[in-house]
């Protein structure tokens, strides 16, 4: 944090692009560091608007990937539920570095946020168009030790699971796979509340 603040007054660096990237990767480290110290202890829920939240990861994780592969965002901007952020995001970093290692070439990764009211629930589904997942794999994706990949132990779904069952009370499912088309995983959380103010 020092060496950036440095390079701005030597550079007059203050509105550089890069600089405010590497300042986000230094915010990236500290959170890092933080979610280790939330695993094993009770995770605090505050209530933040989905959309938002799952907006913020995705413009800080599409900019260091390939430009091969397209993000697109759609959703409902006003549904909320109990999340804990830095623990969350580790959720869809894991998804959605699983989908770009999916995508061969170019590709698509897209996110759609909606709800279900009257069961009261918030549905991330995170979709990508890589190689797909056979059906008979969908529970064991979620198994420590499965990978697909010659590097790596094969922690990072399992571990998705249990932020999302354990820490946040929902649930984590592959929703559709189909090989050499895609995959689309679906998180749900408990829909706390409508931002009744800003929707129209």
């Amino acid at each position: 944090m020092a060496w950036i603040e440095l390079m701005k007054e030597k550079f007059n660096a203050e509105d550089d692009p890069l600089i405010g990237e590497m300042e986000n990767d230094v915010k990236r480290l500290e959170i890092v560091a933080d979610r280790f110290s939330k695993i094993g202890s009770r995770a605090q829920l505050e209530e933040h608007k989905v959309y938002d939240v799952v907006k913020d990861f995705v413009d800080y994780f599409k900019i260091r990937v390939s430009k091969n592969i397209s993000f697109e965002l759609t959703g409902n901007p006003h549904l909320q539920a109990g999340i804990n952020i830095p623990l969350f995001d580790w959720v869809l970093e894991n998804l959605m570095k699983n989908a770009v290692n999916a995508i061969d070439g170019k590709g698509n990764i897209k996110v759609d946020v909606s709800g279900n009211k009257i069961k009261k629930q918030v549905f991330i589904d995170i979709s990508d168009t890589g190689k797909g997942i056979p059906r008979s794999k969908f529970d064991t994706v979620f198994q420590p030790g499965y990978t697909t990949r010659k590097r790596g132990w094969g922690l990072g779904l399992s571990l998705t699971k249990r932020i999302v069952e354990n820490y946040h009370d929902g649930q984590i499912f592959v929703r559709d796979s189909e090989l050499g088309k895609g995959t689309t995983f679906r998180i749900i959380l408990k829909h706390t509340r409508h931002d009744k103010q800003t929707a129209a």
